[in-house]
């Protein structure tokens, strides 16, 4: 007789996951309404874009096992959109990031953001890392924060001498370094007592010490989730003919995207699980941010904190991401006079204790010794984006990017052979493009001009237009000139014919 066969249960690890999203749900809680209020939204938003994160997102293919929601990666530029075109502009924003986000995962562009440069993607989170760490200590002081991240640094110094004659601001500042200590000593603790993940301790017992002492600290305020929600009305999107509203948007595209497929390649090397799907994972992102924007909450990205998390917790598989949004929906039915307790100060050493992780200061120190030039790639980038603002720091990263790989790819050797007598041989290797054009141009003016010159352009990859046009000129200015330049094509990297010129 066969052997009986039963079928597999429809969810194998259920356990697993189950354990696991409780923990997500933990971590994330904190983090959730943390980012709201710095992004200068009702906290229930935050709540919204978790929930939606977890159960939409979770539910669909791309990477298994990685969690979405409010990123302290997109405070800075949410908290300057808001402030800059109103909050119901960011229903807008976000739909329309995620609409493009499902755009380009369709016409299969999610590998390629894997190209876009890590010292500028490192470089743009260290720039928000700086501003979301001075914004929030204005919090944790109980001030308001200037607009600009500039304006943030300046005043630091004045706020902190401001501090001492203010009982408030005092009570207010030890709540946030409070929260600080906590969450750096947390991880030395022993192991039974960090089963509580270390963002809900510190906020838990900051919310305590504040109730226990009756500091005189600000709480969240509390609006109810539905009375949070505001889709975009049709009227909204006329707001998108405006220019600087589609910086923002394509500043938004960007920053999302590679965070959360930086975030999916970082996940993948936690476990042995199915790999991302890049184009997958990407339109599960935008679907994501799309439902976001239709009600009006904040744009999701990938987290690598609550996606570490999970990991750790034992998740198996996608489950355990879905059941955390389901947690975190109950949470905002149930419980929503739970967040009027939290203290602003804690919320904000969370925020500032975050905004630290987002500067790589080993990576820097790493790359200066090793990379001079991707580090001053990083540095930039996030200088710029302190100084000048989101968008254009984006820009100048970009672009100093390209130019520093442009130059390194342009690099050209003249190797000169004179005898004292006879013709002087020179020969150019490499890459000859415009940006070393000066230095091919001071090379050979610099050949003796009395003896004839024979220049060997075989060992060429690729020569463009303008040194072509250049070196042409050079010869023409030489009497006597037999020259095949103007006849040959450049030379490429499939095998450059051999094209001499003898100027005498």
């Amino acid at each position: 007789m066969a052997a009986a066969t039963y079928p597999s249960p429809r969810f194998p690890h259920l356990r697993q996951d189950f354990a696991a999203s409780l923990v997500v749900f933990l971590v994330a809680l904190p983090l959730c309404v943390g980012v709201a209020v710095a992004s200068g939204v009702p906290a229930e938003l935050g709540l919204v874009t978790g929930i939606v994160g977890g159960i939409v997102t979770g539910l669909m293919r791309g990477s298994s096992l990685q969690v979405s929601g409010p990123a302290a990666g997109l405070t800075v530029l949410v908290h300057e959109a808001v402030r800059e075109f109103g909050l119901p502009a960011l229903g807008v924003l976000v739909l329309t990031t995620g609409a493009l986000q499902i755009l380009m995962g369709a016409l299969r562009l999610g590998r390629w953001f894997r190209a876009i440069s890590v010292s500028v993607v490192d470089g743009i989170l260290a720039g928000i890392g700086l501003v979301l760490i001075a914004g929030q200590l204005y919090s944790a002081l109980g001030a308001k924060a200037p607009g600009s991240g500039l304006g943030k640094m300046a005043g630091l110094p004045g706020a902190f001498a401001d501090a001492p004659g203010n009982t408030t601001a005092l009570a207010s500042l030890a709540l946030g370094a409070a929260t600080v200590a906590v969450l750096v000593l947390w991880r030395r603790l022993p192991r039974r007592v960090r089963a509580v993940p270390g963002p809900l301790a510190a906020v838990g017992l900051a919310t305590l010490a504040a109730l226990a002492l009756d500091l005189p600290v600000a709480t969240v305020e509390v609006r109810g989730l539905l009375g949070s929600i505001q889709p975009p009305s049709p009227a909204a999107f006329g707001d998108l003919a405006d220019l600087g509203l589609l910086g923002t948007v394509v500043a938004f595209t960007l920053i999302a995207s590679a965070e959360s497929l930086f975030c999916a390649a970082a996940v993948d090397r936690l476990h042995d699980g199915p790999r991302t799907a890049y184009d997958k994972e990407l339109m599960a992102q935008g679907t994501g941010n799309a439902v976001c924007g239709a009600l009006g909450a904040l744009p999701m990205t990938a987290v690598i904190v609550r996606s570490a998390a999970n990991v750790r917790g034992g998740a198996r598989t996608k489950l355990s991401r879905v059941l955390h949004g389901l947690w975190l929906l109950l949470f905002a039915a149930l419980l929503p006079d739970v967040l009027a307790h939290l203290p602003i100060p804690a919320l904000a050493g969370i925020l500032v204790h975050a905004g630290t992780r987002l500067i790589p200061v080993r990576e820097i120190v790493g790359l200066w010794r090793e990379h001079r030039g991707e580090a001053l790639v990083l540095m930039v980038t996030a200088v710029s984006i302190v100084v000048v603002g989101m968008f254009e720091g984006v820009l100048i990263g970009l672009a100093l990017a390209v130019a520093k790989t442009a130059l390194e790819a342009s690099h050209v050797r003249l190797d000169v052979v004179d005898k004292g007598t006879g013709p002087v041989q020179a020969s150019l290797s490499g890459n000859a493009t415009f940006l070393r054009l000066p230095k091919i141009l001071d090379s050979l003016e610099a050949l003796p001009q009395d003896r004839p010159v024979e220049l060997d352009l075989s060992g060429l990859h690729h020569m463009d237009h303008a040194c072509r046009k250049a070196l042409e000129s050079w010869a023409g200015r030489l009497p006597h000139v037999s020259t095949s330049l103007a006849a040959g094509g450049s030379p490429t990297a499939a095998g450059p014919e051999p094209v001499r010129t003898t100027a005498t």
